[in-house]
């Protein structure tokens, strides 16, 4: 049965009872996965079996997912080698162009974590079989699936991204704040100046008005 469609909405997080420790070492590539094994986070497992994936000599993909019914958070995730499924066959362009390289076999080697209650990740389901030949190359020659950042160092760059945009957001404000009191400057000086034309005409209407005054008499 797969084990996506044998979780219910009401199991969307379950508690372990194996008593395992959760695995540290991440990085520990000479580990083989098992089913029970934990993880301290969903990015912690990608990280392990990436590199597990490395030294094996295959390249990891990130697959499905699911989210809670609750929160809406991702609780169930598919790690998968890259030659996993097939492509999509799709009509010919043109007889004259190249086909394009096989790039999936239908590998089904995987493992399928689930998050606990207690926040940990289980892994639920291993496949450690792939049905093509695995090619050893070194980390450095590689394109990873993951970024290189470990979770710790995200976190820092998050709070460090979030420190710098409330900076900008303080600057920003405080220019906003320059640029209102310059506008009521200008208006205040506009509207000095309305009252000071208003008055110097009405002293132009008084004057001619006493010019024409006695004419008229």
């Amino acid at each position: 049965m797969d084990e996506q469609s044998s979780m219910s909405k009401d199991e969307d997080v379950i508690e372990s009872s194996n008593g395992k420790d959760a695995v540290t070492s991440e990085g520990n590539s000479d580990m083989e996965p098992y089913v029970g094994m934990e993880f301290e986070s969903e990015e912690a497992a990608k990280v392990f079996y990436d590199a597990y994936a490395t030294h094996l000599g295959f390249i990891m993909r990130v697959d499905a997912f699911r989210r809670s019914m609750r929160d809406g958070k991702v609780v169930w995730r598919r790690l998968v080698c890259n030659k996993e499924g097939f492509r999509k066959t799709r009509p010919k362009r043109s007889e004259n162009r190249k086909p394009r390289a096989i790039t999936r076999e239908g590998c089904k080697a995987m493992i399928v974590v689930k998050k606990e209650k207690s926040g940990k990740w289980i892994v639920t389901r291993f496949v450690k079989e792939h049905n093509h030949p695995l090619v050893v190359t070194p980390a450095n020659g590689r394109r990873t699936v993951l970024l290189s950042q470990t979770p710790d160092e995200k976190d820092v760059k998050i709070r460090e991204l979030m420190a710098e945009l409330q900076r900008e957001r303080k600057r920003s404000a405080a220019y906003q704040e320059q640029l209102d009191m310059v506008l009521r400057e200008m208006e205040e000086h506009s509207n000095h100046l309305s009252r000071n034309i208003d008055g110097i005409v009405q002293s132009v209407k008084e004057i001619e008005s006493k010019r024409v005054a006695p004419s008229n008499s």
